[in-house]
């Protein structure tokens, strides 16, 4: 009789990326602490282990980046680098952000999403069919994020695809980055806006960065500077790029396999803020996150080493049976309490508030106009990152 070989995790394999939930059921039962020796990382994958390691900060530390080739790489990173930080630095530049990342004020910008949505959605009415990602997926979020960031209309787009550029790889391989390098994360792109700004304020999250003062690590009592406000700036234009087009898309793929709850939610709208929670559970954009182990850690009778890169498989926890009932099912009316998708702890997203705004709002105005769809699967290209999963293009047939 012969034996299964040993569950093999590669995040760059483009063949266990098409569909990661086989790979990532087998890690929570044969190894829940997982050694990858080609690339010199360690994952964990059940729900447990991921919500207690993202909560020790102190253990697994996000100074060296949250992605495993910056911390493999030890490169240094720009401060003001929120998610690549640590406490009280942390604390600090987070404080500042969440002053003007209030869900109160998310929310505000409901009718400014719509009006997006509607924007790209209006002129593909009576077509049969279109590209989910380019009409909509890579519009309404550029437009949001860039709108909050006072960003011009005509420059939108070459923000979001430099943006985006930051993340793409060659498929199947990891990024290219110098060991030592400092991390250039391409935030000169907001130095003529931001100059600008300055001559011009307005009510805009830029403005307001550059005249909000804090108390620094040392005390003192500033506003941030250029190089501080640039990199706030791409900060927050790629977290609020990417990962939002991706979740779009996967609502495409997900609802086009369950038309049964597609439909439940065109005839109850109500629906959608669930719907979208289990999404986010379901098909997580970010399906792992990176740490660097600042002291020895057993793990599973294993002892990690200091120093080590571990992946938290968010992706994986959100389908551990142990926590979730019948965890590969995806369904609209589940109570959900607890996916990791957003994160937990110190670094829970800052933006989740702004993604379920823009994921609802989205799904209530595309069921609005196409209650029926399907997804030409010859046609659909997963985007080639290591970062985050998602469709690159996602042509939908319109009435299936």
């Amino acid at each position: 009789m012969s034996r299964e070989p040993a569950v093999h995790y590669d995040p760059y394999d483009v063949a266990i990326n098409v569909d990661p939930y086989p790979t990532f059921a087998r890690l929570r039962d044969e190894a829940p602490l997982y050694y990858n020796a080609e690339y010199d990382f360690y994952a964990l994958s059940r729900y447990d282990d991921v919500e207690a390691g993202l909560r020790d900060w102190q253990t697994f530390s996000s100074a060296r980046g949250g992605i495993l080739e910056l911390i493999k790489a030890g490169v240094e990173l720009p401060p003001g680098t929120l998610i690549f930080e640590d406490p009280p630095l942390h604390d600090i530049h987070r404080k500042l952000l969440s002053r003007v990342f209030t869900p109160r004020r998310m929310h505000a910008l409901e009718g400014k999403v719509r009006e997006f949505c509607a924007r790209s959605l209006d002129p593909v009415v009576g077509s049969g069919g279109f590209d989910l990602i380019a009409v909509l997926g890579a519009q309404m979020p550029m437009r949001t994020i860039s709108m909050l960031l006072g960003i011009p209309e005509a420059d939108q787009e070459a923000v979001r695809d430099r943006v985006d550029a930051n993340l793409r790889t060659e498929p199947g391989q990891a990024m290219g980055i110098e060991e030592g390098a400092k991390l250039e994360i391409g935030s000169d792109m907001f130095a003529d806006y931001v100059d600008w700004r300055a001559e011009h304020p307005s009510d805009d999250l830029m403005t307001e960065l550059m005249n909000a003062e804090f108390t620094d690590e040392t005390g003192t009592v500033r506003r941030l500077t250029r190089d501080e406000l640039l990199t706030y700036c791409m900060v927050i234009a790629g977290a609020g790029n990417e990962t939002t087009t991706r979740l779009i898309g996967w609502a495409g793929t997900v609802l086009a396999d369950h038309p049964d709850q597609r439909r439940e939610l065109a005839e109850d709208p109500s629906l959608i803020r669930g719907a979208v929670e289990e999404l986010l559970r379901f098909e997580p954009p970010a399906p792992h996150t990176g740490r660097y182990v600042t002291r020895d850690v057993e793990l599973h009778d294993q002892v990690v080493p200091e120093g080590s890169a571990v992946l938290f498989l968010n992706g994986a926890a959100n389908r551990d049976e142990r926590r979730f009932a019948d965890p590969d099912r995806f369904d609209i009316h589940r109570e959900i309490a607890g996916h990791l998708t957003f994160g937990f702890g110190v670094h829970f997203c800052l933006g989740a508030a702004l993604a379920r705004v823009e994921a609802r709002v989205a799904l209530e105005e595309l069921l609005a106009r196409f209650p029926e769809w399907d997804v030409d699967r010859s046609g659909a290209k997963l985007s080639p990152t290591s970062t985050v999963r998602g469709w690159e293009t996602l042509p939908l047939v319109l009435g299936a």
